[in-house]
């Protein structure tokens, strides 16, 4: 680039160290900032997930589907820049096997599937001795499965602070520890952010702090209505692989698209390299709250064992949980700000940050230095003034 702009990334999650890299690569001077340590928030709270087989047609699906392509290039680029030693990503096409247990399940999964195939995933139906075969101990009391076998899943903790070195790399810094307090003004334009540590200079400023997004665009004069969306998961204890697949019910894709403040709960299992098996999943808006709640658990543990009902003489270790950022129209906000020059959005992933992080690091990318296809559908899809997120612009609070 002719000029080097100056560019400041709020939040040091995996959707934030993916634009830190692809912008520092092009030659930007790049910043990132986080209160906390990198890849501490919402990016290690989750499994990793890079997944079509809870997404219907339409952009979001179309976004995941870059990230995965992207993937076989970043990790091939990541090989040959960093050390000897870095931590393996764990990339793995695991594959997902969704179950339906009732008439109604399954009638509404054949359906889904069906649209999926119109749009270019691969959703195979498969029959009861299939099914076992794929999962042997999974319940006999089937009505329908599908297998995807693009559902993906990277350790997302390694890859975000892969994703960073990277950009260290490329010239850019990461300072942990450090919160950005607001903008740094030249009339509405942003020049810079004032931090806990001092004044950074800026061309532009990206927020990308997760579910905290919708409270750092508020000191930024703005409100964005990103919302924290409480999940918790179980953890057992260790044993030999009885689950080969990321398995869930057909209820947990009406549960990712519901905006519902309830507690609302679908199973989803899978193992994990360490021998252990992750139950979930539970979506509630509580705000902050982080407390971990018997209710929930119990309610994760009724859902699993419906799928593998072996679970039931399982130990569990313990438990986590966090938050995902929410937005109601439950799409990402990727793009500029137009109500502060120089303000640029990556944020409202909910729990799909993961399998959204390169795809939304490139858009943002081209479209911060006007590269790319200007007719690119999937700008206009993630804008921040699209027809469905605008009634909840208005007096949105961080």
């Amino acid at each position: 680039m002719s000029h080097r702009q100056k560019v400041v990334i709020v939040g040091a999650g995996i959707v934030g160290a993916a634009i830190a890299r692809v912008l520092a690569r092009s030659g930007a001077d790049v910043v990132v900032a986080d209160r906390g340590p990198s890849a501490g928030g919402t990016s290690s709270g989750g499994e990793g997930n890079i997944l079509v087989s809870d997404k219907g047609p339409g952009a979001e699906l179309r976004l995941t589907q870059r990230t995965l392509s992207a993937w076989a290039r970043v990790r091939a680029e990541l090989r040959a820049e960093l050390p000897d030693g870095f931590p393996d990503l764990e990339f793995e096409h695991k594959g997902g096997l969704v179950a339906a247990t009732t008439t109604a399940g399954a009638t509404a999964l054949l359906a889904f599937a069906e649209s999926q195939r119109a749009a270019g995933v691969i959703a195979e139906v498969v029959d009861d001795a299939r099914a076992h075969e794929l999962e042997p101990d999974l319940t006999r009391d089937l009505t329908a499965a599908v297998l995807y076998p693009q559902d993906a899943q990277v350790q997302p903790v390694i890859a975000t602070e892969a994703l960073l070195a990277s950009a260290r790399r490329h010239g850019a810094r990461v300072l942990q520890g450090v919160e950005v307090l607001g903008p740094v003004l030249s009339g509405q334009t942003i020049t810079g952010v004032r931090t806990a540590a001092g004044t950074l200079p800026a061309d532009a400023v990206v927020i990308a702090a997760g579910p905290w997004s919708g409270e750092v665009a508020a000191r930024f004069g703005v409100p964005l209505p990103v919302r924290p969306r409480r999940g918790t998961v179980l953890v057992t204890s260790r044993m030999r692989q009885r689950v080969f697949h990321k398995v869930y019910d057909a209820d947990y894709v009406g549960a990712v698209g519901s905006g519902a403040a309830d507690l609302m709960v679908s199973s989803v299992v899978e193992s994990t390299a360490a021998g252990t098996v992750l139950i979930g999943s539970s979506r509630e808006r509580r705000g902050f709250d982080d407390r971990i709640e018997a209710r929930v658990l119990a309610a994760l543990a009724a859902k699993a064992l419906l799928l593998f009902p072996f679970l039931a003489d399982v130990p569990v270790m313990r438990a986590y949980g966090g938050f995902r950022p929410f937005v109601p129209d439950h799409l990402p906000v990727i793009g500029a700000d137009p109500r502060r020059p120089g303000l640029w959005h990556a944020t409202g992933h909910e729990g799909a940050g993961i399998g959204l992080s390169l795809a939304t690091a490139d858009l943002l990318h081209d479209a911060m230095l006007g590269l790319g296809d200007p007719n690119d559908a999937l700008r206009d899809e993630f804008r921040l003034d699209r027809p469905s997120l605008l009634p909840h612009l208005e007096g949105a609070a961080g």
